[in-house]
């Protein structure tokens, strides 16, 4: 993985149900995944393996969603020799799901 997280990063994002009372508009993304037409958006962290966010594969928007997704499984991923990439934290700082045009891309 390119620009893998750091524990300090991974460390600020919630934790499962922290947010659950939170509008889905207004939950915070703190990290932001990609390789070729897929994105990754994280709103939340079990603290080991498993986020919760919003995910666009393929650029399927109609069929992009909110779920789980393993931090493991992400790393392994591979497209032509690329690896996922996250965002560095210079170009992804935390922002409302709102403000994120993909996530309402599909709305």
């Amino acid at each position: 993985m390119w620009n893998e997280p750091s524990v300090e990063r991974l460390s600020r994002i919630p934790k499962f149900y922290e947010t659950e009372d939170i509008e889905v508009k207004e939950k915070l993304i703190y990290l932001h995944f990609f390789i070729g037409g897929c994105d990754w958006y994280v709103a939340e962290f079990d603290g080991d393996d498993t986020f919760f966010g919003y995910a666009i594969l393929n650029q399927d928007y109609q069929n992009a969603e909110w779920g789980y997704f393993s931090f493991e499984e992400l790393k392994t991923l591979r497209v032509g020799g690329s690896e996922v990439d996250c965002e560095l934290e210079r170009f992804w700082q935390p922002r409302k799901a709102k403000d994120v045009p993909e996530i309402w891309r599909k709305a």
